[in-house]
């Protein structure tokens, strides 16, 4: 039986100032009814520009050859008629952020609909009972309700049901989803990968799914195409891929896993930080006199120390108050209860008192690429914190620079380049810089790794330890990745809709969790989950 999706010796190159630069080079795979293959690979192997190039959705200034047949017709160069009748209605898509794919200016009556009018003519009463169904199928709770809400009014996992309740719409006979689970927690990302696989069953679609992370890969496919730099290096069933590599980039790619632990922290180590009853809750207001009526109780009453050359783990679903915590440690937002740095009572401080301690405090973000100026060089964005604190240590700051992004992993002769110029794992390493050059004795590391490939994370992980170390930096970690949590944390902190429900060690929290909300947590990011 031939395959419902064939692609043959498929090359993309984009024309950039006058060249043209190859991203996919020769690439045949084939997706049948029923079966989900995977593309596999880094940033940058020609993984998602692949799936783009099947039904035309890259730019003017690409260049395609090669093969695609959809049902046995071709696809490149296909005229623009034929290529809107297959897009959305027998092939549709699935992306990374829903929050960009969906109109924020819209209801999800409205962007469902549209699709519906487009592709099948349905229209009025026939539309919002094929709507509903839609969204109860892909389990968005008393589904009637929600038909008025606007994308910003759902979290993150209801966002990226209803984009698969909209790639549903129209009954397709292949679904690609371009890193459907990246931004979502574990248990979220759980629960996306169940319904995909159980309306892949009902559907009886063929499901193309690119992703970076080979344990998702381990848990739907049943073929896997491994791509490095524009090429299939290898490709098979599942299970002999992953008991048996044959190419070394696969076996790289599968040993790419943060493991290991965190040196011990010294018995005399200092106290860094604690706090006692720390509490954050927002209020509510409404009315005309803007009333209190209520709270958002985003960090309920808890207690944490941190000591020099320690890492506290904390881990939880968005929502469950990890960040919030953290920004009011950094008296960054109001809180309540106190506060303590170094064994000073922070609670009353003023912004200007707080002034001098900011360079001891220090922050990296999840997203480098938002966290640094696309206006600035690397040089200009790492030093700026040399200037703002009046760090004079007698040297030229390009010295001091330089010097930095040797220890981060940085080649210095970059230093004049702007953000864009690096890779994803490389501008991690600038804002990591950037807290560094102020030798700091606190750093908040907030989901620096989720948005990295795996073996960047590991590089990352590796350095953090690396830097902890060598100055006896004191570590609040917050991610919802638990191999990484693990290999970073000496103490893990659990938290859940802004309650602290388990701590401990984290070799407790990891082989004896005692809480079955940890439990979860725990089986649900297995790779076997």
């Amino acid at each position: 039986m031939s395959a419902v999706l064939q692609v043959k010796d498929l090359r993309v190159a984009f024309q950039q100032d006058g060249q043209l630069v190859e991203a996919v080079k020769g690439v045949s795979f084939a997706v049948d009814k029923g079966e989900t293959v995977a593309l596999v690979g880094e940033s940058g192997s020609g993984k998602s520009v692949s799936a783009l190039s099947t039904v035309s959705l890259l730019g003017d200034n690409a260049h395609v050859s090669g093969s695609v047949t959809y049902g046995g017709t071709e696809m490149v160069g296909a005229d623009e008629a034929h290529l809107r009748q297959v897009r959305g209605n027998d092939i549709s898509f699935i992306f990374q952020e829903p929050m960009t794919s969906l109109n924020p200016l819209h209801t999800l009556e409205k962007q469902l609909a549209e699709s519906l009018a487009l592709h099948q003519g349905l229209v009025g009463e026939a539309a919002r009972k094929r709507i509903l169904e839609l969204m109860d199928r892909v389990g968005i709770r008393d589904a009637e309700s929600r038909l008025n809400a606007y994308p910003h009014q759902l979290s993150g996992g209801q966002r990226q049901r209803v984009m698969i309740a909209m790639a549903l719409a129209n009954k397709p006979d292949i679904l690609i989803a371009d890193e459907p689970t990246t931004a979502l927690d574990v248990t979220i990302q759980a629960q996306i990968l169940d319904l995909l696989a159980e309306l892949k069953e009902i559907e009886g679609m063929g499901v193309l799914f690119i992703t970076h992370d080979l344990a998702i890969v381990r848990r739907i496919a049943d073929r896997v195409c491994v791509m490095k730099d524009g090429e299939i290096v290898e490709a098979g069933p599942t299970a002999e891929i992953f008991a048996n590599p044959q190419h070394p980039y696969t076996q790289k790619l599968l040993a790419a896993e943060p493991s290991g632990v965190p040196d011990p922290v010294a018995e005399d180590a200092p106290m860094m930080v604690e706090t006692e009853g720390l509490k954050v809750w927002f209020p509510i207001q409404r009315g005309f006199l803007r009333k209190t009526v209520g709270h958002v109780k985003a960090v309920n009453p808890c207690s944490i120390s941190i000591r020099a050359g320690e890492t506290l783990g904390i881990v939880g679903e968005s929502g469950s108050g990890k960040t919030t915590m953290a920004l009011a440690i950094m008296r960054l937002i109001a809180s309540e209860g106190a506060v303590l740095f170094q064994g000073q009572d922070l609670r009353h401080w003023s912004s200007r008192d707080l002034r001098g301690l900011r360079k001891d405090m220090q922050i990296v973000f999840q997203d480098p690429f938002g966290a640094l100026s696309p206006r600035m060089t690397c040089a200009q964005i790492i030093a700026e914190g040399l200037s703002v604190h009046e760090v004079d240590k007698g040297r030229n700051p390009r010295e001091l620079v330089a010097d930095v992004m040797e220890e981060v992993g940085l080649d210095p002769v970059a230093m004049d380049r702007y953000p864009h110029e690096f890779s994803g794992g490389q501008r991690q390493r600038i804002a990591i810089a950037r807290a560094m050059v102020l030798r700091p004795k606190l750093v908040v590391l907030d989901e620096p790794t989720s948005a990295l490939d795996m073996t960047v994370q590991v590089q990352i992980v590796e350095l953090l330890r690396d830097l902890q170390k060598r100055y006896g930096l004191a570590y609040m970690f917050i991610s919802h990745d638990l191999n990484v949590v693990r290999a970073m944390s000496h103490q893990v902190v659990v938290m859940s809709q802004g309650d602290v429900v388990e701590s401990g060690t984290a070799e407790q929290i990891f082989s004896a969790p005692k809480e079955l909300y940890t439990q979860q947590l725990l089986s649900v990011a297995s790779p076997a989950g």
